[in-house]
């Protein structure tokens, strides 16, 4: 069962979920001396990466940040870029920088996949940051989602609902201009994180919110396959929550 806390609103969300990754990167350097982590983008994340990374007691320096996903055939210099989006908004306000792993999307897309592959293998993820997405995705792996790859990540293509989201949250000057294919995490790999820190908000939110809890695991609702996790723990505010019939 996904642990869930209502938050008063997103400013707060953002606080109480940057605070519990913040611990668990610290007691991750405490045991290990060293941590991984994997690092969302998207709207969701604006008030949580504010708060993460003014946390105090983490030597980033000792830090290795992968993410989730990035367009194919996107520049680093696109407004909607990811590597672009963690470089400044993750990676700049910290004085000790952490070792970035970025998802590479221009090039050849299957060496950028088998080149990640490579560099994720064997490690320990000790928190991953996530959201989900209007029609449930989780990472870029839209309905129906791949559940069994063992491939940490893989190219897929984006479904309309998808890319309607990315138009609407006002990253391309068209639904026309958003990308149809993107690396991705897998769910699998996502899965191996050892606590997942979910951040989740604002109404159009809420049909994905109580699909992803309450409904059945399913592919064709990515997110539900958090049920299955040993700790994930969500972060929303009310008007995501709103569908929902338990309430904390």
């Amino acid at each position: 069962m996904i642990e869930m806390h209502v938050a008063s609103d997103k400013e707060e969300l953002g606080r109480q979920a940057a605070a519990a990754g913040a611990q668990a990167i610290r007691d991750e350097l405490a045991r290990h001396g060293e941590a991984t982590i994997i690092v969302a983008t998207g709207a969701s994340q604006f008030e949580m990466l504010n708060h993460l990374v003014a946390a105090e007691g983490i030597d980033w320096s000792k830090v290795t940040a992968f993410h989730l996903d990035e367009y194919v055939g996107l520049p680093e210099s696109h407004p909607a870029s990811f590597r672009r989006y963690l470089r400044e908004r993750f990676m700049a306000p910290l004085k000790n920088a952490p070792t970035f792993i970025p998802v590479e999307g221009e090039g050849d897309p299957a060496a950028a996949v088998k080149q990640l592959n490579q560099q994720i293998a064997g490690k320990h993820i000790a928190v991953c940051f996530a959201g989900f997405g209007e029609n449930c995705h989780l990472a870029f792996n839209d309905p129906p989602a791949d559940f069994d790859t063992e491939e940490p990540y893989l190219v897929v293509n984006l479904d309309d609902a998808c890319r309607q989201q990315q138009f609407g949250e006002g990253w391309f000057p068209s639904f026309d201009a958003v990308p149809q294919q993107a690396i991705s995490m897998s769910i699998r790999q996502i899965l191996k994180s050892e606590l997942i820190v979910l951040s989740v908000s604002d109404t159009r939110k809420a049909a994905a919110t109580k699909a992803a809890l309450e409904g059945p695991v399913s592919n064709l609702s990515p997110a539900s396959i958090l049920q299955t996790h040993k700790r994930t723990v969500l972060f929303i505010d009310p008007p995501a929550a709103s569908l929902l019939s338990r309430k904390g």
